[in-house]
Parts: structure tokens; sequence; C-alpha cells
């Protein structure tokens, strides 16, 4: 998956993302981020179905399955995940780094009101700066 060198999110996204955060607290949310060509669009809120929801996440399967089935159909495509620290930083965490792919893609750590995007790459998690291109 080739991602653009600049990320763009929209400031609706930011408020989606933040205000799943708040409603999950204080367990962690989760969800999609989907958008295309860099620019991130959408923020799905998925279920989290980690046994222990105050501690972990773990995206719902299925809303991955549908999200990658949407995309090969010419939707969206899915830039990455996001998730919430109700405890902590809006850092990866070891937990976060454990379960990292190294894929490449973009994840979201909300925590106290903040979000702060990463890329997943093949030497864990580099933090990555973005624009709104709405100002």
């Amino acid at each position: 998956m080739k991602m653009a060198m600049e990320l763009r999110v929209t400031r609706a996204v930011l408020e989606q993302i933040r205000a799943h955060a708040a409603r999950a607290a204080p367990e962690e949310c989760c969800g999609l981020l989907l958008g295309r060509n860099g620019k991130v669009m959408d923020a799905q809120p998925t279920a989290n179905i980690a046994a222990d929801r105050r501690r972990y996440f773990e995206l719902d399967p299925q809303a991955l399955i549908d999200a990658h089935r949407l995309a090969r159909a010419g939707g969206p495509d899915i830039l990455g995940y996001y998730h919430s620290h109700p405890h902590g930083p809006a850092s990866p965490s070891a937990t976060d780094a454990a379960m990292a792919a190294g894929d490449g893609r973009v994840w979201a750590i909300a925590a106290n009101g903040d979000v702060t995007f990463w890329r997943d790459g093949e030497d864990g998690f580099a933090r990555v700066s973005y624009v709104c291109p709405e100002g």
C-alpha cells in the first residue's frame, strides 16, 4: 500500500475520534481510518472485542473484513486504525508496539482530548505530522 508523505486529516475526523474516546471511557475505543491518497476522510467506530477493554483494544474482525470488501468494490481505503488511551498518553504503549504489524498503516491515538498520528513501520512507530485541509 503506497501512502502519501503528508497526512491530511479533516477536522470532522478529529472530532469523531475525540467523541468516540469520550463515549467509551473508561474503556478503550477503536475504529478504522478510511480515506484515499493520504487523506483521512472518515473515522469509522468499531466494537472493541478485547477481553479487558479498560487496558486493551481489539478491532471487531467483521468490521475489518467489511471495510476491506468495500475498498475492493471502490469504496475508501483502510489507511489505518485508531484507539484511545483513557489512562495514558496519546502515544504508542508497549502493548501497541507488541501488537503492531509493521505494515506502514497509520495509527491515531486519542488521550486527554488530544489525537496523535503514528506510522506503524518495520522499525516500530514513527510520529506523523498532519494538516487539516480546511485550515
